[in-house]
């Protein structure tokens, strides 16, 4: 590890309440990693005449417990439940409920208010409200994960190519990048997914189209000033050539501006997969979403847990990334990491 990146920790640690957040951010992200442990209706173990079981891994027909149908099993039912256990027993998860599981059996008619079995209700539909927090915390912190880490990559491509190089090539992307950079994004949206079934990975790709060019100014910048250093005209005429510079001697100060700026990209990308889904222009119906969660709060004010329990998520989420990427701009700040500092 290298002086600078030792620096660098250091004052990521100084700042305890960026520390403090990623840490907290990273528990819940890793306990939502594994949510079919935590929320399913599907046990985790059966033993079954002397065998064990994996139902969360593998499909039994209802038949294979001595049931009457060659479907798959429904572990919930109370009729498979006592021939299971007539010759066996079950471990359950904490919650009994996957994302799309629905409960048939609500004191009141949907959506119901929290209870023992449903501890913050369920919606309109009769699914859990916990399962699908943990199902959708899950989904949108993986789907702004993705959606970072490839814009990212193509703005600090384009970004390089521009500051590196400058002259007619780069005054041509500029004058692309800002006609791209103008269209109406929402409209573009609608259209798309009037035109294509929504899903992950079409939404992944909608809004790489327009999220890319967030990082090719800051990248440009930085290229456009480390390419005119000694060391970048010593190596170039050493006979080095311009990818290799570009990659040893030119990136790794660019990527200081990339890494402050990826934790609210990050929070950027979460808030619009959000909004899509808010909206009704995002994932498929069913799915896992906050964004669905908080248009079922907007849409049915009698039961507020929904629209509470959805804000206090997103709003607990996106203030730990908000504070996590302060913390990493403290890092990467050179006036706090300079040769200098003790």
């Amino acid at each position: 590890m290298t002086p600078i990146t030792k620096r660098r920790l250091q004052q990521f640690k100084a700042n305890k309440r960026g520390l403090w957040s990623f840490w907290i951010f990273m528990v819940l992200f890793i306990l939502c990693l594994g949510a079919e442990f935590i929320a399913n209706d599907k046990p985790l173990l059966v033993s079954f005449e002397g065998k064990l079981h994996a139902p969360i891994f593998a499909h039994y027909p209802e038949t294979y417990w001595g049931g009457d149908f060659e479907t798959e099993t429904d572990y919930r039912d109370p009729y498979v439940q006592e021939l299971i256990d007539a010759k066996g027993w079950t471990i359950w998860p904490p919650i009994r409920f996957s994302y799309d599981t629905i409960n048939y059996n609500l004191p009141t008619p949907a959506p119901s208010a929290p209870t023992f079995e449903n501890w913050l209700g369920t919606d309109d539909q009769g699914r859990d409200v916990v399962a699908r927090i943990i199902y959708g915390f899950r989904l949108s912190v993986l789907f702004g994960l993705a959606l970072t880490l490839i814009s990212s990559i193509i703005g600090v491509f384009m970004g390089a190519i521009q500051g590196y190089y400058g002259g007619k090539l780069d005054l041509t992307l500029q004058r692309v990048i800002e006609v791209w950079s103008s269209l109406p994004s929402l409209y573009i949206l609608i259209i798309f997914s009037a035109l294509f079934v929504p899903g992950f990975w079409t939404l992944l790709f909608i809004l790489l189209l327009f999220s890319w060019v967030s990082l090719v100014d800051v990248v440009r910048a930085e290229f456009l000033r480390a390419r005119n250093f000694d060391y970048v005209r010593a190596a170039n005429a050493l006979g080095v050539s311009n990818p290799v510079i570009m990659w040893r001697h030119v990136l790794p100060n660019a990527m200081v501006a990339t890494m402050t700026f990826m934790p609210f990209i990050l929070t950027g990308s979460i808030t619009a997969l959000t909004s899509l889904d808010f909206l009704g222009l995002g994932l498929p119906p069913g799915s896992a979403s906050l964004g669905e969660l908080l248009a079922q709060g907007k849409n049915n004010l009698q039961a507020p847990w929904l629209g509470f329990t959805a804000f206090i998520v997103l709003a607990v989420m996106l203030t730990l990334l908000t504070f996590v990427g302060e913390a990493v701009r403290d890092a990467f700040d050179p006036r706090k990491t300079s040769l200098g500092e003790g």
